[in-house]
């Protein structure tokens, strides 16, 4: 992957449709510090409103993707006189606002994942739409080696891959490779280093090339309905598909499916 040039810690550029959000600290491994994890915030809810934008891959500068939390900052906060509990409690609703951001914007969102995913950086995978990732990567939710269990990362990966490979994973906090996480359903495939890059902006110009509108209503339905009993799913999703269906631009789309031409989407399209 190309590296990030500006001295930000975490830098935006938007390539028409697609939006890439790189972590820029390399010198830490991408933690997820307390500027960073307020930049994130910050980028995220620009993006909350944003329609022209319809596509968000986030990755990382440098050899890793994401280290997890800043331990130096975890310790200074714990050894703050009077304010330890609640300063880490901060911490981790911070960060676990963050992840939650991930789902409830519109835009589907790509890890681009390369060298280690650990600890939160494994957690900031699991939290993403979807996930491409090197074939040398290595994920693990490692706390335990160190005496603190991953619990808050816990949330995203037991919600991503099975409950016996989570529990493995988190109680050994042995790493996996790429390989086993495809097979696990942590990401969607894994390719070569050299072709990381390039993997994932296809992929996100495909989904970019997609009826905005309908993504954006499909990407909520999502993850509404997978919370909900089958039938209230059933009954939540044929609301949402008429609510679709009535859309023009949907119209249109179907319209130039049947006329066997290209569709004319609006001009927020």
């Amino acid at each position: 992957m190309s590296d990030a040039t500006s001295q930000e810690i975490l830098v935006r550029e938007d390539l028409g449709p697609v939006t890439r959000l790189t972590l820029n600290m390399p010198g830490a491994l991408n933690a997820l510090s307390d500027a960073m994890l307020a930049r994130l915030n910050a980028e995220f809810s620009s993006l909350m409103d944003d329609h022209a934008q319809k596509v968000v891959i986030l990755r990382g500068a440098g050899k890793a993707f994401c280290a997890g939390h800043d331990l130096k900052e975890m310790k200074a906060k714990r050894d703050a006189p009077d304010k330890g509990a609640a300063a880490l409690r901060d911490l981790f609703d911070r960060c676990a606002t963050v992840m939650q951001m991930i789902p409830r914007l519109p835009q589907p969102v790509i890890a681009e994942v390369h060298g280690i995913a650990t600890a939160a950086g494994c957690q900031l995978v699991a939290s993403c739409d979807m996930a491409v990732a090197a074939d040398d990567t290595r994920f693990g939710v490692n706390g335990v080696n160190i005496g603190l269990f991953c619990s808050t990362p816990m949330v995203a990966l037991s919600r991503n891959i099975p409950r016996k490979q989570a529990f493995e994973m988190l109680t050994t906090g042995r790493f996996i490779l790429a390989e086993r996480a495809v097979e696990l359903g942590l990401i969607n495939r894994s390719v070569h280093s050299d072709k990381l890059e390039t993997e994932v902006m296809e992929l996100a110009k495909t989904v970019a090339g997609k009826l905005g509108s309908a993504v954006r209503i499909g990407k909520r339905a999502f993850y509404d309905q997978i919370q909900m009993p089958l039938d209230q799913a059933y009954n939540f999703t044929g609301a949402v598909m008429v609510d679709n269906m009535l859309d023009d631009d949907t119209a249109e789309g179907i319209a130039a499916f049947i006329d066997k031409r290209k569709p004319s989407w609006s001009a927020e399209e």
